[in-house]
């Protein structure tokens, strides 16, 4: 596959990235949500660093990332629950349906006798 390069411009460094993945406007609008957010940073603290708000930026994402892995997890968790449930509750109407099935046979064989 083709790698796409997309050249960015952050908090006035250009940079040229380059990804077999994802499409120029994804990679643009990384770049523009990065650059809204350092210079968010710098606004309200003037004495940092580029190299500071990218820093600063890096740790909240990473930080968003890691709660999103384990929220994600945590409902893979579920949901393994859930099948696990739905796999028991179909067992227990098969079970069910057999009984109910034998006890019709049952209530048809006394009421032949009886008549």
């Amino acid at each position: 596959m083709e790698k796409t390069k997309v050249r960015l411009q952050i908090c006035g460094t250009e940079y040229t990235i380059s990804s077999a993945e994802d499409d120029a406007d994804y990679m643009r609008s990384l770049g523009a949500e990065l650059d809204a957010k350092m210079h968010e940073l710098q606004e309200e603290n003037p004495r940092l660093s580029i190299t500071q708000c990218a820093v600063l930026c890096a740790l909240d994402y990473l930080d968003a990332f890691k709660k999103a892995e384990s929220g994600a997890e945590n409902l893979r968790s579920q949901i393994q629950d859930y099948l696990e449930d739905a796999a028991r509750a179909r067992t227990d109407s098969e079970i069910t349906k057999r009984e109910l099935d034998r006890v019709a046979k049952e209530l048809a064989a006394l009421r032949a006798k009886q008549g």
